[in-house]
């Protein structure tokens, strides 16, 4: 028996989600012949692992796409702009983290529990939803598609971990200093973070909403299909070093129960229920962790509104957030034959 073998690169490996695409690679078992993983020339030579194997940095051109089937990308949108469409010229499926190209009517935005169809019109570029909106549309959609969704409000409850390593440290290093009642630096954070909560993520517009609080808007519409989605959202960063919180109130078309809504979310292929508040079941980040699931908990009806419901999301965003759905994104490709890359035969 032999199967196809692709040639992966990683653009990014040096990063928090690219260095999680390589572990989510080797966990999944992806069928990769060989992993290469790039970055900038300040990371050349530097070893990121895939699985228990060691690989050295290369310096991201457009000559290092050669001879590549698929690339997983996170290292920003100007790095994106400036490679992937040459990495797509040379044939390379691309799948990429940043915000460079979701918002392009041309490429895909794709969450493959929620939308695996729009995979079909890609052209040679697929964009990786904000970690924010694939936690949201993944609970919406079981739900929308019985009851018919009219709006949403939604708050977002952010880890520093979406801001990169840089945003960890800085929460480590702030803490640290103020046990120990020393000075401490704020560069990566609007406001200081440690012991902090600060309701400002982004670049503010003129009606007041941050460009991170809009991609929830403009993505969840593209994603789910409803251009005319009314979305409300706030987005919050908070001391919590890994895993993305949400708080949800969705308004239906038709009613629907607490108890409707729990069955058809524990039927969604990567979504967890996690609800029993009398017994101190709810999802919370730090059980979240290193898991690809959605949990979903504190389902509840809107006392004001019969046909809505307000429950609670958490996530590990740099799991289902950005890697793991990326590396799904490249899997279903392939199951579709949809990646243009020849590939290798290798025994199975």
């Amino acid at each position: 028996m032999t199967i196809k073998q692709y040639k992966v690169a990683v653009l990014g490996a040096t990063g928090a989600v690219g260095r999680e695409m390589l572990a989510v690679l080797d966990e999944r078992r992806f069928p990769a012949s060989e992993v290469i993983a790039l970055a900038s020339t300040r990371s050349e030579g530097e070893e990121v692992l895939w699985g228990k194997r060691p690989l050295k940095v290369r310096v991201a051109t457009p000559e290092a796409f050669d001879g590549v089937d698929i690339v997983l990308a996170s290292a920003g949108g100007t790095v994106s702009r400036e490679l992937l469409p040459e990495a797509a010229r040379r044939g390379c499926f691309c799948v990429d983290n940043s915000n460079a190209f979701r918002m392009f009517d041309t490429v895909p935005l794709v969450v493959p529990e929620v939308n695996p169809d729009d995979l079909l019109w890609h052209d040679g570029i697929v964009a990786n939803p904000n970690c924010s909106t694939v936690q949201l549309v993944m609970a919406l959609q079981p739900l929308h598609q019985v009851a018919g969704l009219r709006r949403v409000v939604v708050s977002t409850y952010q880890s520093v971990s979406g801001a990169g390593q840089k945003g960890m440290d800085e929460l480590s290093a702030q803490t640290i200093a103020l046990f120990n009642q020393k000075p401490f630096e704020v560069k990566v954070h609007n406001a200081r973070i440690a012991f902090n909560v600060i309701p400002h993520i982004g670049t503010f517009d003129a009606q007041g909403y941050t460009d991170e609080e809009m991609k929830l808007v403009y993505e969840s519409r593209k994603i789910m299909g409803l251009p005319e989605l009314r979305v409300t959202p706030t987005a919050v960063r908070v001391p919590v070093f890994g895993g993305h919180s949400e708080s949800v109130l969705a308004e239906f078309e038709r009613p629907l129960t607490p108890a409707q809504a729990r069955e058809l979310l524990a039927k969604m292929p990567g979504v967890s229920v996690v609800d029993d508040p009398k017994q101190r079941q709810y999802p919370m980040p730090i059980d979240a962790a290193e898991k690809d699931d959605v949990f979903v908990g504190r389902i509840r009806q809107d006392p004001t509104d019969l046909n809505a419901l307000a429950f609670w999301v958490v996530a590990d965003n740099l799991r289902k957030g950005a890697a793991t759905n990326a590396v799904q994104i490249a899997l279903l490709a392939v199951e579709r034959g949809l990646v243009r890359g020849a590939g290798r035969t290798a025994k199975a």
